[in-house]
């Protein structure tokens, strides 16, 4: 298959050993793609130096914060008003007062606003399996299922999805209770990168293929997938399709505009989050590092 963005010749010297270009255990979902640009491995295949969606190195991952974003995070004030707070000389870190705009604090620091110790929530990040059926949040009705059933040995605290998922649609949901993520993950901007398994009641032409990575109106809104192909090893009525977006249901709408029925959508990779030892309806939390991606990706 070609590509829209030019010539790889290393693309086709890995398609020619029968590899796919994606590093990983969900690579076989985008064999011999079709898609606009190369992206950066998941968090199962980091390479040494972390790298962004467009493959640009991240700087280092440093674990201080600036003191105002500390006491920001801590639902004091705004970071503009924590700025004031800190130049009155309010503010302390290991029993210093600390008046110097910039400043840095560790995870570890005591840090004290008019002599009261300032208690941080601990941050949790939790990634789900989700089984089909189960919704995203709770609910009251017993006859319906829901992934708070499956994640509330997970964490005391009350923990948030991230994004939307509709109870027929499956596979990897992220919860925490940091909600500077949830905001950047949900964002348009950041556009987060998510890899679908899609099952259709029929069989998908090269042509629809092309017409996904191209593009597609959808009530006169442009969507399109970044990377589209079919699996190896599977009939062509399942197919890997990645977007940029936090939304699921856009597989679905761009498949219904070219008259396929979706019989199953999972959801194999979120932000560079995979399902590698992670069995549906089960949940794990996130490593340092993949905090650490995920804040700096």
């Amino acid at each position: 298959m070609s590509k829209n963005t030019g010539h790889n010749p290393k693309s086709k010297e890995n398609r020619k050993k029968g590899k796919s270009k994606y590093a990983g255990k969900e690579s076989r979902y985008l064999t011999k793609s079709r898609g606009k640009k190369k992206v950066s491995e998941g968090a199962a295949g980091l390479p040494k130096r972390i790298r962004n969606n467009q493959g640009q190195p991240l700087p280092k991952f440093d674990d201080k914060i600036r003191l105002n974003k500390y006491l920001s995070n801590a639902g004091i004030c705004s970071r503009r008003e924590a700025d004031t707070l800190i130049a009155s000389g309010t503010v302390s870190v290991n029993g210093t007062v600390v008046t110097e705009l910039g400043y840095k604090v560790n995870p570890t620091d005591k840090v004290k606003y008019d002599g009261v110790a300032i208690k941080h929530e601990k941050k949790h990040y939790v990634l789900v399996n989700k089984p089909r059926d189960f919704g995203l949040r709770f609910s009251e009705d017993p006859s319906k299922k829901s992934v708070y059933n499956l994640i509330q040995k997970a964490s005391k605290e009350m923990l948030s999805p991230v994004g939307k998922m509709d109870r027929s649609t499956c596979g990897l949901v992220l919860y925490t209770n940091d909600s500077d993520m949830e905001k950047k993950l949900t964002h348009p901007k950041f556009k987060v990168s998510q890899l679908f398994h899609v099952v259709l009641k029929n069989a998908v032409s090269e042509e629809d293929i092309e017409k996904l990575v191209k593009g597609l109106f959808v009530d006169d809104k442009m969507f399109s997938a970044q990377e589209a192909s079919f699996i190896q090893g599977k009939p062509h009525n399942e197919i890997g399709v990645r977007i940029f977006s936090h939304k699921s249901n856009k597989v679905k709408l761009m498949m219904g505009k070219l008259g396929h029925e979706v019989i199953k959508l999972d959801r194999v990779e979120f932000a560079g989050l995979d399902k590698k030892d992670l069995p549906r309806g089960q949940y794990r939390h996130l490593t340092s590092k993949e905090v650490s991606f995920l804040k700096m990706s």
